[in-house]
C-alpha cells in the first residue's frame, strides 16, 4: 500500500534462509510463525549459549529440526507513528495462521479483518461484516492483553523538528 510500515502480507512477510549442516536438514520450508526477535536467540542456542532473561523472541531452532511442539500460534505486530512517516498511523495487529486483525490508532480508528487462508491478498476487510463479529472480539480482545502485557499502550511521543517543508522529513513540491 504505502510502505513496509504496515502490517499486511506483503510487508510482514520475509524470506528467510537459515544453513546449519549438521543441525538440522535443508531444503525445507518451514510455514510455522517466526518473528525477527527469533534471530538472535536462535543464533545463541546454535552457537551453544543461553539467551539472557531479557531478550525477546524464542529459538526457531526446533523447528529447523522439524519439532513444533508449543511452538506459538500467532503474532503481533505493533508500529508506532513518526514524523518523518506522516503517512503511517500508529498500527498494531495480531495474525494466526487463519485471520489478522490491524487495528489503526488515532485519527485513523478503523479495524481490519481479513481470512487470509481465504483472501491471502488482503483485498476483502470483514470488520463490522455480520457473521465475523465473534473472530474481530476474539483477536481484539487477545490483542488488547498483549499490548496491556508489554506496556504498549504507553505510546512513545517523540520530538517534532521544523524543517523547511514542515514537519515533514522528505521535501514536497508546492
Amino acid at each position: 500500500m504505502i510502505d513496509k510500515r504496515h502490517f499486511y502480507e506483503e510487508s510482514v512477510k520475509v524470506p528467510f534462509l537459515a544453513y546449519g549442516p549438521g543441525v538440522f536438514n535443508g531444503g525445507q520450508t518451514i510455514e510455522n510463525m517466526v518473528q525477527n526477535v527469533d534471530i538472535a536467540p536462535t543464533v545463541l542456542e546454535m552457537a551453544g549459549l543461553q539467551k539472557p532473561d531479557h531478550m525477546p523472541g524464542k529459538s526457531f531452532t526446533q523447528l529447523l529440526k522439524g519439532d513444533k511442539t508449543n511452538w506459538r500460534d500467532k503474532v503481533f505486530y505493533e508500529y508506532y507513528w513518526e514524523s518523518s512517516f506522516p503517512m503511517t498511523p500508529t498500527i498494531f495487529g495480531v495474525r494466526s495462521d487463519e485471520f489478522k486483525f490491524i487495528k489503526y490508532h488515532g485519527v485513523w480508528d478503523t479495524n481490519e479483518l481479513y481470512n487470509i487462508k481465504k483472501d491471502p491478498e488482503e483485498l476483502y476487510n470483514l470488520a463490522g461484516k455480520p457473521g465475523c463479529e465473534k473472530i474481530e472480539l476474539e483477536m481484539a480482545s487477545e490483542l488488547a492483553a498483549w499490548l496491556k502485557s508489554t506496556n504498549g499502550l504507553q505510546i512513545p511521543l517523540k520530538g517534532t523538528v521544523k524543517r523547511p517543508t514542515g514537519d515533514y522529513l522528505h521535501p514536497y513540491n508546492h
